[in-house]
C-alpha cells in the first residue's frame, strides 16, 4: 500500500527549479496569509491551484502525460487553464507581497520594479494583445505533430513546453481577472469579458480537427510506448474533445468571473469616476496648451 502510494508521489522527472519555485511561492503565501485577512474561499482556490500544478508536473502523473496523447492534453489543460485560473482568481498578489520581509520589499522588490529592464519586459509580456496571442499560440504550436514529436524526444523542449503553458496561462488570466479599472489595469473591463470568447475559438477549431481526424496525427506516443491499451484513434478522439469542450468551458467561466468584476466596478462607480477624471484632465491639459 505504501509502495503504491510512493509510486504516485515520487516525481517521474525530478526538477530542482520547479521544486524550489513551488516551495518559495507556497512559503510566501503562507507568511502573507498570516499577516493579511484572506477569506477561506480565496485560500482554497490558491492551494487547490497549487496542488494541481504540483500533481501535474512533479508526480507520476507526468509519466502518463508522456505516454498517452489524451493524458498529455489533460496535463496541458490543467497547466494552461484550470490551475492559473484558480490561482489568479484568488488574487494572491497582495498576499505574496506581504509574505516578503519588509526589508526585502524596500531594498529589492521596489527597486527591481523601477528598473528599465522590468519596464520593457512588462510592457511586452503584459500587453493585452501580446498576452492574448501568446496564450492561444502556445496551445496551437504544441499541437503541431512535428513540435509534439520534438517535445517528447527532448526533455529540455518538453520542460519548456510545460513552462510556456503555465506562464502564458498566468499572464493571460491575470489580465482578464484584474479587479481594477483601466488604468492602472492594462485591459478595459469590457474586453476582459470578450477576450475568453475570442481565444476559445481557434482552440475549439483545433480540437474539432483532431477529434474528427481519421489519421494518427501523433505516432510519437506509439514510439514512446503507450501507457494504456487504448485504440490509437480513441485516445486521439478523447484528446481532441478535451481541447474542444473542457477548455472552452473553463474560458467561459473566466469570462463570467471577468463580467462579475466589471459589474462590481460599475456598481461602485469607479469606472464613471475615472472617466470623469480623465475628461477633466484632458480639458485642463487642452486649456493649458491653448
Amino acid at each position: 500500500m505504501i509502495a503504491a502510494l510512493l509510486k504516485w508521489i515520487i516525481p517521474w522527472e525530478f526538477s530542482w527549479i520547479f521544486l524550489l519555485s513551488f516551495l518559495c511561492a507556497s512559503m510566501l503565501y503562507w507568511r502573507g496569509s498570516r499577516k493579511l485577512r484572506v477569506s477561506t474561499g480565496r485560500k482554497l482556490a490558491f492551494w487547490t491551484g497549487m496542488t494541481i500544478v504540483y500533481l501535474s508536473l512533479h508526480t507520476y502523473f507526468d509519466f502518463y502525460a508522456e505516454h498517452e496523447f489524451f493524458m498529455h492534453r489533460i496535463q496541458q489543460l490543467l497547466l494552461h487553464h484550470l490551475a492559473p485560473l484558480m490561482i489568479v482568481a484568488s488574487y494572491p498578489g497582495p498576499v505574496l507581497r506581504a509574505g516578503l520581509p519588509l526589508d526585502w520589499r524596500v531594498r529589492l522588490l521596489r527597486p527591481a520594479l523601477r528598473t528599465w529592464l522590468w519596464r520593457i519586459v512588462s510592457a511586452v509580456l503584459l500587453n493585452p494583445a501580446v498576452a492574448t496571442i501568446v496564450f492561444v499560440a502556445f496551445v496551437l504550436v504544441w499541437l503541431i505533430p512535428s513540435m509534439q514529436t520534438m517535445a517528447m524526444l527532448d526533455w529540455r523542449v518538453y520542460r519548456f513546453m510545460n513552462w510556456s503553458m503555465i506562464v502564458s496561462g498566468f499572464v493571460y488570466w491575470w489580465l482578464v481577472l484584474d479587479h481594477r479599472p483601466r488604468p492602472p489595469g492594462r485591459m478595459i473591463p469590457g474586453m476582459r469579458v470578450l477576450s475568453p470568447g475570442i481565444t476559445m475559438a481557434p482552440q475549439i477549431l483545433a480540437g474539432a480537427i483532431i477529434t474528427f481526424s481519421r489519421a494518427d496525427l501523433y505516432p510519437i506516443f506509439e514510439i514512446c510506448g503507450r501507457a494504456f491499451n487504448f485504440n490509437v484513434f480513441t485516445g486521439q478522439l478523447i484528446g481532441g474533445i478535451i481541447i474542444w469542450v473542457p477548455a472552452a468551458t473553463l474560458e467561459t467561466i473566466g469570462g463570467l468571473l471577468a463580467m462579475r468584476q466589471w459589474l462590481r466596478l460599475s456598481r461602485s462607480g469607479r469606472i464613471r469616476r475615472q472617466a470623469r477624471a480623465q475628461t477633466v484632465a484632458h480639458v485642463t491639459v487642452g486649456g493649458v496648451s491653448r
